[in-house]
Order: structure tokens, then C-alpha cells, then sequence
């Protein structure tokens, strides 16, 4: 029994799309069952390389089958499809899906930026578009398009920002790199503020005492500012 119709039934029969990890947790279980028997055990550790190689094949071979419906990997989980040709029918069969409403021009020129520039802070963005971005990202955080990733070290540690598996799923993307290519948009240079002085490992910002009057405003612990 070839693993690509193993997975092909999977897919057939599964309420949502499935990931390679999730696809391999199947086979173990189906291995740890009681009346398994020699192929299903001999599946038990089959590796994700392999999952991948034999759904890719499957892939072409129903593409080249030219029917109604098509693999698609989509936000790195794996789904049949039906083509875009046959929605007049489906509509009428299944209704129609409420989406939300699409994304305006900002927020999709904000959003372009955050996806190939990620991870970026907000001020970054602002540095590129050359506008105030707070309303358009507060949208894209709402719309789960867009979420915090960690916190830039730099001085005042803002957050920054890298897209979802949404966004993905949003734009039908399997990844990251099936974005298309935008390299101007890449090669944009941002100024990025100065780290935050550390006199200590364990210290994000050295004590007062400790700041050089050369090397700031701010006088020497016990000295008086200068005077004229």
C-alpha cells in the first residue's frame, strides 16, 4: 500500500486541513492500536521528509488529472480543494461564507512591509511608509493578520511585529517563501535607534552613578552642574 494514498484517504476524510506533525502523529496511533498489523506498523516512524515528498507527488498527479478539486498546502497544513472554476455550484449548495471586509489600501501597504521586513517595529513602519501607522495596526492585530513576536533591543525595547498563520491562510500562501519576490521593498533602509547602554550583563541600563558626564548630560553622582 503506497504512503500517498494512505494520505490521500486522510486528507479525504479529514473536517480540517492537517499539518505533516499532525499527519505523523496519526500513523503512530494507528500503529499503537492492538490489530495493527505489519504495514501499519511499519509506519510508525515514518518522517516528515517522506510525508511531504509523497504529498507533493500527489499534488502533481491530481493537477495533472485536470479535475474539480486539487491539493493545497496552505499555511503549512494540507487540504483538498475544489477548483475556483465550480463556486457558482458549490454557492448554491453550501451558501456563502462571511468574510470580514477586505483590507484597505494602508492596511495592505502596512501589511506588505511587516511581511517582508518582519520581524519590524512600529516605528520601522512608519519610517517606510512615511505615516502614522497606529489605526491601520491596530486593525491588523485585530484581524489576527499581524501579532508581537519579542521585543527589539534597542533603547525603550518596543515590540515587534511579524505576520500570522492567518495571514497565510488569508493570502493562500503554503509559506513565508511563497511570497512574491519584492526586492526594492527588501532593501529599503530603515535607522534603527541605539541599543540601550548596559554596564552589566544583568543591568538593561547602568546605574546613575556609574554614567560618564563625557559621554552625557547628566553630572557624576555628588558634582554640581556646570555654570556659566
Amino acid at each position: 500500500m503506497e504512503l500517498k494514498f494512505i494520505l490521500e484517504s486522510l486528507l479525504f476524510s479529514a473536517q480540517k486541513p492537517l499539518s505533516p506533525a499532525e499527519l505523523r502523529e496519526v500513523f503512530a496511533n494507528a500503529a499503537a492500536e492492538e490489530d495493527a498489523d505489519a504495514t501499519v506498523k511499519s509506519l510508525k516512524k515514518v518522517k516528515e521528509a517522506e510525508l511531504v515528498a509523497a504529498l507533493e507527488q500527489l499534488t502533481q498527479e491530481h493537477a495533472a488529472a485536470g479535475r474539480s478539486y486539487r491539493l493545497a498546502c496552505v499555511a503549512g497544513a494540507w487540504q483538498f480543494v475544489t477548483q475556483p472554476d465550480y463556486a457558482p455550484w458549490l454557492k448554491a449548495l453550501v451558501g456563502v461564507k462571511a468574510r470580514p471586509p477586505r483590507l484597505s489600501q494602508p492596511a495592505l501597504e502596512t501589511l506588505a512591509i511587516i511581511a517582508y521586513r518582519q520581524p519590524i517595529t512600529r516605528a520601522e513602519v512608519e519610517q517606510i511608509r512615511g505615516v502614522n501607522v497606529d489605526g491601520t495596526m491596530q486593525t491588523l492585530l485585530e484581524r489576527g493578520l499581524v501579532e508581537s513576536t519579542g521585543r527589539a533591543d534597542v533603547v525603550g525595547r518596543p515590540s515587534l511585529y511579524g505576520t500570522t498563520p492567518l495571514f497565510l491562510e488569508y493570502f493562500g500562501l503554503a509559506s513565508l517563501e511563497g511570497l512574491p519576490a519584492a526586492d526594492e521593498l527588501r532593501k529599503i533602509i530603515v535607522e534603527k535607534p541605539p541599543a540601550p547602554v548596559t554596564a552589566d550583563a544583568g543591568l538593561a541600563t547602568p546605574p546613575p552613578d556609574q554614567l560618564q558626564v563625557a559621554e552625557g548630560s547628566v553630572p557624576a553622582t555628588g558634582s554640581a552642574p556646570p555654570t556659566n
